[in-house]
C-alpha cells in the first residue's frame, strides 16, 4: 500500500498556502515559480483512488519542480466540491485540480451544473493515469463470484446494495449501468470517498462495493475483500486471476475511471508547458512505472491539446449515459 507523509496541519497548510480568492496578478513565465508550495486538491476524502494517485503525483511531481506539494482532500458533491473550488482559484500555477472524470464530465450532469464550465473555466494538462473499475465483496458474503453475485441480485430486486465513492462517480455510474443491464435493481449506498466505502465494505456494513482499482488494490491483496470482475477490456495484469466483465458475457459493464492534472483558466502557457513535460517525465520513472503497475494504473502521453480533446469527449460520452441511466443525487 501506498506510503503516506502525515497530513501538514490544517493552520500550518492555511498560512504557508494563498487563499483560493485571491487579486494579486498571476505570474507571465517560469522565471520566478514555482517559488513557493503548491496545493493539489483533490476532489474526493483520502483513501481512495484519486488520493492514492495524487500523493504519488505531488511527491514527484514535487521533486522536478524543488517545491513541496501539498495534498488538499476538498470532497464533497460527487467531486464537485473540490472542483469548483479549483475554478475559482488564482490562476497562477499555485492551486492545481486532481481532475477525475466524476468532477469534470459526470457530476456536472447529475447535480445540474451551474457551479463551473468543465471546459471554460480550466485547462486540461495532464492523464496521470487510466484505470478499470472493480467489484468486490466483503468474504462474508455469499456471492463469491460474479455470477454468483448477479444471480444473488435478480434474486433479491432492490435489495443488495452496493457502495461507491459517491453519486456521481464512475463507480456509482458502472453499478447503475449494471442493474439496467441485468434487469435487477441495485441499492446504491454513496460516501464522500472510496476510502470510507471501503472502510465499511471490510467491516460488512455494506455487503459490495464497485471501485477504481488502484484503491482497491491493496485490500483485495490483503485478502480483505474479494475481487470478482474488473471493468476493463482485458485482465489487469496486477490481478491476472480476476475475470473481466465482458468475458463473463456482459460486454456493455467495459468503463474506465481516469486521474489528471487541470489548473485554472488563464493559467499562463510556460506553466502549464513545464507541469505537461514534467508529468511526462515523472510517468516515465521507474519508480512510477513500477507503483502502476502494482495497482493495475496505465500512464498516459497525451499532450495538453490531446488531453482537452478527450475531456470534451468524456463530457459527450456520459452526459447521455447520466440521462439514460435515472440516476440522481442521494
Amino acid at each position: 500500500m501506498l506510503s503516506r507523509r502525515s497530513f501538514v496541519a490544517t493552520a500550518f497548510a492555511t498560512a504557508a498556502l494563498p487563499a483560493y480568492a485571491q487579486t494579486t496578478p498571476a505570474p507571465t513565465s517560469t522565471t520566478s515559480w514555482p517559488s513557493k508550495p503548491i496545493r493539489l486538491v483533490v476532489p474526493y476524502a483520502p483513501g481512495g483512488t484519486t488520493d492514492v494517485v495524487a500523493r504519488v503525483v505531488a511527491e514527484y511531481l514535487g521533486k522536478r519542480l524543488g517545491q513541496n506539494i501539498i495534498v488538499d482532500n476538498k470532497p464533497g458533491k460527487g467531486a464537485m466540491v473540490g472542483t469548483a473550488m479549483v475554478a475559482k482559484a488564482l490562476p497562477d500555477g499555485y492551486t492545481l485540480l486532481m481532475s477525475v472524470i466524476s468532477g469534470l464530465t459526470i457530476s456536472p450532469t447529475l447535480y445540474g451544473g451551474g457551479e463551473f464550465d468543465p471546459m471554460a473555466d480550466f485547462i486540461h494538462v495532464s492523464i496521470a493515469s487510466t484505470n478499470p473499475s472493480v467489484l468486490v465483496v466483503n468474504p462474508s458474503f455469499e456471492a463469491k463470484t460474479f455470477k454468483d453475485y448477479v444471480a444473488y441480485a435478480k434474486a433479491n430486486p432492490g435489495k443488495l446494495a452496493y457502495a461507491t465513492s459517491g453519486a456521481g462517480s464512475s463507480n456509482h455510474l458502472l453499478g447503475a449501468r449494471m442493474s439496467q443491464v441485468i434487469g435487477s435493481e441495485m441499492v446504491h449506498i454513496p460516501y464522500r470517498g472510496a476510502g470510507p466505502a471501503m472502510v465499511d465494505t471490510i467491516a460488512g456494513n455494506v455487503p459490495s462495493m464497485f471501485d477504481s482499482l488502484p484503491s482497491a488494490a491493496p485490500h483485495i491483496k490483503a485478502g480483505k475483500v474479494i475481487a470478482l470482475a474488473v471493468s476493463g477490456e482485458k485482465r489487469s495484469p496486477a490481478f491476472p486471476d480476476v475475470p473481466t466483465m465482458k468475458e463473463l458475457g456482459y460486454p456493455d459493464l467495459v468503463s474506465y475511471s481516469w486521474f489528471g492534472i487541470s489548473v485554472p483558466a488563464k493559467t499562463p502557457a510556460p506553466i502549464v508547458e513545464r507541469i505537461a513535460a514534467d508529468m511526462q517525465a515523472i510517468l516515465k520513472e521507474p519508480a512510477v512505472v513500477k507503483r502502476w503497475d502494482e495497482i493495475g494504473a496505465e500512464p498516459s502521453t497525451m499532450t495538453p491539446a490531446e488531453v482537452t480533446r478527450f475531456v470534451k469527449d468524456e463530457i459527450d460520452k456520459w452526459t447521455p449515459v447520466v440521462k439514460a441511466s435515472g440516476a440522481r443525487p442521494e
